[in-house]
């Protein structure tokens, strides 16, 4: 994939497919191929000049940093490089998102199983998503796993390690299981245990003002990205 240090120019030549419009806030993505390899880019290089060189160089670098975090985790895509320090090239999974399979059908209980253990592998790299509950960012395979994308939100235990961070990283974790037990309740409930609806559907006192920190914590991210 891209040999030699490609520039963006270099990604626009072989962009096959759009997947999403570039908006004042937000990153074109689309489909590249090159020797015989696809790959999807991320790229800010069509936002204002403001945006692009300040919010979405960082945004860039956070993601990157992720990636690496994210290295030799099954069912997580590689970051193939960045390119001109506001693109991201990133492996592309065939597959469908999780948001078309109420249109496709159900998903059987081996496919929660997988998920569930895919978010206990990137937890155990100390690195949350912060955003499953947003259906486009799980990919269902062609191979039938589980894939969860878009890790521009994530946050990471070494950034929220003094209280009351913390305890906002603690409820992001239970956030990330939560949506992985709020599918599985869409697709097969039968299959959901009961210490898992009830963390799904009941939270103390305190665990709703920690929800309503991480939940403006939430807005900030999802405004930049």
């Amino acid at each position: 994939m891209l040999q030699t240090p490609p520039q963006r120019s270099d990604l626009l030549r072989r962009k096959v497919e759009l997947l999403r419009e570039p908006s004042s806030t937000r990153p074109a993505v689309y489909v590249i191929e090159a020797n015989g390899v696809k790959a999807v880019v991320k790229d800010f290089g069509d936002n204002g000049f403001f945006y692009r060189n300040l919010i979405g160089r960082f945004l860039v670098w956070r993601e990157k940093k992720a990636y690496r975090r994210l290295r030799g985790v099954k069912g997580t895509p590689r970051l193939f490089r960045v390119v001109d320090g506001c693109a991201l090239v990133l492996e592309y999974i065939p597959g469908k998102s999780l948001e078309n399979t109420r249109l496709t059908g159900k998903l059987p209980p081996v496919f929660f199983e997988d998920l569930r253990a895919l978010v206990g592998a990137f937890h155990a790299r100390e690195i949350c998503h912060c955003d499953l509950k947003r259906a486009a960012n799980i990919l269902v395979g062609h191979d039938g796993k589980p894939y969860v994308l878009d890790w521009s939100a994530a946050i990471m235990k070494t950034e929220f390690r003094f209280p009351p961070l913390s305890l906002i990283y603690r409820r992001f974790i239970l956030d990330d299981f939560n949506a992985v037990t709020k599918y599985q309740l869409r697709h097969c409930p039968e299959t959901v245990t009961a210490e898992a609806r009830d963390r799904y559907l009941h939270r103390s006192r305190a665990e709703k003002a920690i929800r309503a920190l991480r939940d403006r914590l939430r807005e900030l991210l999802q405004r930049v990205v």
